[in-house]
């Protein structure tokens, strides 16, 4: 009986081994697009003979009917190391560059009334007594009649005064011109720069009867015009001039 047994056996394991090379390879299902398996099956399906009231016979390695293939999805990156930098957003760019205006200059107007000039002090010298200078001349023949000293030369004895008129006195003084029809003449003590403004100059006489010409005032009384301060015997005076003063020629 265990003869028999063992014949059987060896039987079995031929005839099984026969099968296995008979098998043809296993080969991937004819569809367009397999999907491959995650993971390879845990146990591979047995072939089932039917031998009758034999021995188990040790069961070989199963083999894969298909072997596992890689998967198409490419490995996700390592994560690249996290250096601590700061990033800051790029400045915005505008969409259009911009640009300088250029605005022609706001027209200057010239104002509609001069501005007044600053007033002048009442009295921009100190408190001084007055001193009058100023040239006489007799005018050309040329000239005779006309405003103006073309030609004039100077008159030599010619009569002037200074006059004064205040509220309470009525003050003059004369004197007579030199050579060079020069003269000079101070004012009473009593009259001071600060009652200067009421005193003015005229033209009294000259030799030879000649008549005396209101250029710069020399009939109507010629203004005083302040020029320099000076000191006389210790005396504050301030210089004023009138003129040039003239009378007319004597033509024949």
């Amino acid at each position: 009986m265990a003869l028999v047994l063992f014949l059987l056996l060896v039987s079995s394991f031929s005839v099984f081994a026969q099968e296995l090379e008979t098998l043809p390879p296993t080969s991937p299902h004819p569809h367009p697009h397999p999907s491959a398996p995650i993971h390879a099956p845990a146990n591979a399906p047995h072939h089932h003979h039917h031998h009758h009231h034999h021995s188990p016979a040790p069961t070989p390695t199963p083999l894969p009917t298909k072997p596992p293939t890689l998967s198409h999805h490419p490995p996700a990156p390592a994560p690249a190391p996290h250096h601590h930098h700061h990033h800051y957003p790029p400045a915005p760019v505008p969409a259009k560059p911009p640009t300088h205006q250029h605005y022609p200059p706001a027209p200057v107007h010239p104002p509609l009334h001069p501005p007044a000039p600053a007033p002048s002090p009442l009295h921009p010298f100190p408190r001084s007594f007055v001193a009058v200078q100023g040239v006489v001349y007799v005018k050309s023949c040329k000239y005779a009649g006309v405003e103006t000293l073309l030609g004039a030369t100077p008159l030599l004895g010619a009569v002037v005064k200074l006059q004064c008129n205040n509220t309470r006195y009525k003050l003059a003084e004369t004197v007579k011109s030199d050579k060079n029809g020069y003269f000079y003449i101070e004012a009473p003590k009593s009259i001071t720069t600060y009652g200067a403004h009421k005193c003015n100059v005229v033209l009294v006489s000259a030799p030879n009867g000649l008549k005396a010409s209101n250029l710069h005032g020399g009939v109507t009384g010629a203004v005083l015009r302040p020029e320099k301060p000076f000191m006389y015997q210790k005396l504050p005076f301030l210089l004023y001039s009138v003129g040039p003063l003239a009378f007319e020629p004597s033509c024949h």
